[in-house]
């Protein structure tokens, strides 16, 4: 394909992204294929010689997009939005086209610059004080691996990567019995093990993990000479938005000396708002703090916001320097591959830059505040109808609800039958050992009428049930 050609094209699939973006509340928002519709489209061998654009094109039209669940669909109101604004969208077809590797300042200056300067543009939106510094990784996940790759490292005096774990401590990470499955996961992959990742009982409004059991799950586990390395809270956690007391979380690990990781995941971008700063009071006594600009913020996937009170403990835990690696001549430079696990980097900053530049942070305010506004909304009218009882309260635009008496498969049933509508598209999820349907809102173009959808479609498919 010619340079020429490319222009062609590249503006042949912008009007269609255009179009497709405009048309999109007429699609179904999930998926209504069966599985295996889609791989019985598709070759089962490579082809050997080239096929045209207009030819590809036209079966992607036929292959693929019957097979997509519309994540950027207005009523998306099933998992926290993996958003994409049209000018992260366009910020990220120029990064593609650049397409530098970002992992040295010297292989991409522009990057590594703009990545230091966007992630302190945040830390001032988030109202974070002055000497958090940021990175910007994939993903929670990552961002949360290596917050306890430190815990490992810290509480392990910077052996366990030299020595292995052989031998070693049985460490301990305490965490609430609400959060998400990646911190079970960074668990295993730090080699630390499932049995030593303590959760906390939850109370509360908010289920935050109790101090006092944690404090008693310290006290035991060193009386047992097991090793404490980190607490791991959350503020707006995926089941039903659990978020911890910070203030107490952090006086107890204060107390042990032991290394914090904040999970913000999807509230953190509604931190924005001052008014909602009171559900992660405390957050800047720990040590670490992720978010997804790519969730409520509006940018486009992947982009994870990580802040670091003491970036070198991290850097200390995950740096290699060979000598390939250097950039020599140079001083008071920063070399992000030293911060994440890959060593491999995208240029993820120039979709903040474009983001926060054409919409201002009082235009990313006021969506987030009206997505809040529209489904607290929402629950109230469901709650005033007879068939349905509010589970958990809402914690800014998430809440559950199930119909009233109903079993654990009459609950999954209805949920079923309201995503085979197509008009929205909600989660099941478990609420002290019951069933219990999610509902969440946050995809960056809804609007209040799509509100309204969701309610015609929730009460008319449970009358019929």
């Amino acid at each position: 394909m010619s340079w020429d050609d490319f222009a062609h094209y590249a503006k042949a699939a912008a009007d269609w992204g255009a179009d497709y973006r405009k048309t999109i509340r007429d699609q179904p928002v999930r998926a209504q294929t069966k599985p295996g519709d889609i791989a019985a489209l598709l070759d089962t061998s490579p082809p050997e010689t080239g096929t045209g654009l207009d030819r590809i094109m036209a079966d992607f039209e036929r292959v693929v997009m019957p097979g997509i669940t519309h994540w950027q669909h207005p009523r998306f109101f099933a998992y926290f939005n993996s958003n994409a604004a049209p000018a992260s969208v366009l910020a990220e077809f120029i990064a593609a086209i650049i397409a530098p590797q970002c992992m040295l300042w010297q292989t991409s200056p522009a990057a590594t610059e703009m990545e230091t300067r966007m992630l302190d543009w945040l830390r001032q939106g988030l109202g974070l004080p002055r000497g958090f510094q940021g990175v910007i990784q994939d993903s929670a996940s990552s961002a949360t691996l290596a917050a306890v790759l430190t815990m490992r490292e810290r509480a392990l005096n910077f052996r366990g990567n030299i020595d292995g774990l052989h031998g070693q401590p049985q460490l301990r990470i305490y965490c609430s019995d609400q959060v998400h499955s990646s911190i079970d996961r960074a668990i295993w992959v730090a080699g630390i093990g499932q049995n030593n990742l303590v959760k906390i009982r939850t109370t509360g409004d908010l289920r935050h993990m109790d101090p006092m059991d944690l404090e008693a799950a310290i006290a035991e586990d060193k009386l047992a000479g097991r090793v404490p390395a980190g607490i791991i809270a959350a503020t707006g956690a995926t089941g039903m938005g659990a978020c911890d007391d910070l203030e107490s979380v952090a006086a107890v690990a204060e107390e042990h000396g032991l290394y914090t990781h904040l999970d913000a995941a999807w509230a953190g971008s509604a931190m924005i708002c001052p008014e909602f700063r009171t559900l992660w009071t405390g957050a800047e006594r720990f040590d670490s703090i992720v978010f997804n600009p790519h969730k409520w913020l509006g940018a486009q996937f992947d982009c994870a916001a990580h802040f670091l009170r003491d970036p070198d403990v991290l850097r200390q835990t995950l740096a290699i320097r060979p000598e390939y690696l250097k950039t020599h001549g140079t001083h008071d430079i920063i070399d992000y591959s030293e911060w994440s696990t890959p060593l491999g980097r995208r240029f993820r900053a120039l979709k903040l830059w474009f983001l926060m530049r054409h919409y201002g942070m009082e235009g990313l305010r006021n969506r987030i505040r009206n997505h809040v506004s529209w489904s607290q909304a929402l629950c109230e009218r469901l709650r005033a109808e007879d068939g349905f009882e509010i589970v958990t309260e809402p914690i800014l635009s998430l809440w559950t609800f199930r119909p009233k008496s109903a079993s654990d498969e009459a609950t999954q049933t209805l949920v079923d039958a309201i995503n085979d509508d197509g008009r929205i598209y909600l989660t099941q999820g478990m609420v002290d050992g019951r069933k219990v349907i999610r509902f969440q809102a946050g995809q960056f173009d809804c609007e209040e009428r799509d509100f309204d959808v969701a309610f015609d479609t929730i009460t008319e498919i449970a009358r019929r049930a």
